[in-house]
């Protein structure tokens, strides 16, 4: 069986590691390709951008967010592909937020080891479609009647 971890991408590589796949969408700052010493970049199993945003690193919205995202998680193709990579004895999934206990690795780590089986008793349905604030609508803008020049006249204006 197949031993998952998660660590932040900025603690420093150790050989305990085994395989590690960095799970976040956007590369994390200051970090470089050596020093990540990544064996795999799987942005296709992160959070959608949307449901990322809404969430924000929030603790008080962790519960809805893991909700949101196992949803996510049980109709990507993307998870197909990547459980062949856990066939490895050792998989470290790498984040790069600051909150240790609030994280989508921990959430993504959970759904791996489980499945798609529910995890907590609160979890709901998980074909529940996530439920994202939308921005208000732009007004159209009105255009106005321009007044048309004859091009002999704007011709005159130009050569004065």
């Amino acid at each position: 069986m197949t031993s998952i971890a998660t660590k932040r991408v900025y603690d420093p590589p150790t050989p305990d590691d085994g395989f590690r796949v960095l799970v976040d969408r956007l590369w994390p700052r200051g970090v470089t390709k050596q020093a990540a010493a990544l064996d795999l970049w799987a942005k296709d199993v992160a959070p959608s951008p949307d449901l990322r945003k809404e969430f924000n690193h929030r603790p008080e919205r962790f519960a809805e967010f893991t909700r949101h995202y196992r949803s996510e998680l049980s109709k990507n193709p993307a998870v197909t592909a990547f459980r062949a990579e856990l066939k490895r004895p050792k998989v470290t999934l790498l984040y790069g937020a600051h909150d240790r206990a609030n994280n989508h690795a921990l959430v993504l780590a959970d759904f791996l080891r489980r499945g798609t089986k529910k995890s907590r008793a609160g979890d709901k349905d998980p074909a529940k479609k996530p439920v994202l604030k939308k921005k208000p609508a732009k007004k159209p803008v009105k255009k106005t009647a321009r007044k048309k020049t004859k091009p002999q006249a704007a011709a005159r204006k130009r050569s004065r």
